[in-house]
């Protein structure tokens, strides 16, 4: 289980949210990468040194400092789609091999390099992403997949770089993984239950499903 590159990301204009920027366009980055937390969402800041997001109010801050996602579901999306996807192309920092990141429980922990990460929640697809992808239905062919790949916030400053391994170091005795939190807060409501009370799914998330189970 290892990171096959660190990626960050270039500004460049966003026409599908109608915002001054997106940071979706994430390359391959030599050499180590400093991580760390980077506090509250509002910022624009996130985990890794030199990237941001510019969507303040869904994007960046402590619950999404870093991105990963796999080469194998790249891989399976590639072969779909008939199209080349490099690493980084679904705008995530880090792209994986050997690890089944979406089998990954919320709450578990992942020592890469020096830093300690600690898995927070699914990516949800959004309008930048559907529009940066250029593919028809692409929002809903992403979410019928529930192939999200996880947010992890940042327990331990450190760096990572590219070849370093992913050790799994906590695994929660739960059973709510990435793609089965993706599902419940998609398309299998009757799962959202099984996520209100797991502790490091994001507060303001588990608020709304609170909300969301008492009307």
């Amino acid at each position: 289980m290892r990171v096959l590159t660190v990626n960050v990301g270039r500004p460049r204009p966003n026409p599908w949210k109608r915002l001054p920027a997106t940071g979706i366009d994430k390359q391959p980055v030599e050499g180590p990468v400093a991580v760390a937390a980077p506090g509250p969402k509002g910022t624009g800041a996130v985990g890794l040194a030199g990237d941001r997001v510019y969507d303040l109010k869904h994007h960046g801050g402590d619950d999404q400092a870093v991105y990963a996602y796999a080469r194998e579901d790249l891989d399976r999306w590639q072969e779909e789609l008939g199209r080349d996807l490099p690493n980084g192309c679904f705008g995530e920092n880090l792209t994986t091999a050997g690890i089944d990141v979406n089998a990954a429980l919320i709450g578990e922990r992942w020592r890469i390099g020096s830093a300690l990460l600690e898995v927070s929640c699914p990516r949800i697809p959004c309008a930048t992403f559907a529009g940066w992808l250029d593919e028809g239905g692409w929002m809903r062919r992403f979410t019928q997949a529930a192939l999200p790949g996880p947010y992890l916030r940042v327990v331990e400053t450190g760096e990572v770089s590219a070849g370093d391994a992913v050790e799994v170091v906590i695994r929660p005795e739960h059973g709510m993984t990435v793609a089965r939190a993706f599902r419940a807060v998609t398309t299998e409501p009757e799962l959202l239950p099984q996520l209100v009370d797991v502790a490091a799914f994001p507060a303001e998330d588990r608020a709304a499903i609170r909300r969301r189970l008492a009307r």
